[in-house]
């Protein structure tokens, strides 16, 4: 099933949380593991806390996944970007880093910082690559959805 618009051209996202248990034996002994279903994709993920609240630190937690979603998002509108301008991106790898202080109230994500590695095949200055960089930053719906400061940090190598 293929995404579609409404009618008046708003993108509806939908989400699904489940999660079953008891938190009757108190705060130390309820499972944090939990499911996350977004049709249509017919993957659904497993997720559950910070391990340092409790959580399996084999599965994604919420933090990680805002983290995730701001680089997904820079790299799908840089890539959209470099493709218009004809630019041969070849590679690309972020190093991604959220920073939370649990001693702040209330408790957030205070910053994130992309730090894209990309490489290009030759041809555009640096300098192009670095501004596509940011005009994809200023259109990322992720970056601008969110209330914590986004920077991107980019790299841009040339393959040979």
């Amino acid at each position: 099933m293929a995404f579609t618009p409404d009618p008046d051209g708003t993108h509806r996202y939908r989400a699904t949380c489940t999660w079953s248990g008891s938190t009757g034996a108190g705060y130390d002994a309820y499972a944090r593991t939990h499911r996350v279903e977004a049709p249509p994709a017919t993957a659904a993920l497993e997720l559950s806390n910070d391990p340092s609240l409790g959580g399996d630190a084999s599965l994604l937690d919420p933090e990680q996944l805002v983290l995730a979603a701001a680089s997904s998002c820079q790299l799908l509108s840089f890539l959209a970007i470099a493709a218009r301008a004809r630019i041969d991106v070849t590679g690309y790898r972020d190093d991604a880093e959220a920073v939370m202080s649990h001693d702040e109230r209330p408790a957030r994500i205070a910053a994130i910082v992309l730090r894209p590695r990309i490489a290009v095949a030759p041809g555009p200055s640096v300098h192009r690559v670095e501004r596509l960089v940011h005009l994809a930053h200023d259109e990322c719906y992720v970056a601008n959805s969110l209330a914590t400061p986004v920077t991107v940090e980019p790299v841009v190598t040339f393959c040979t």
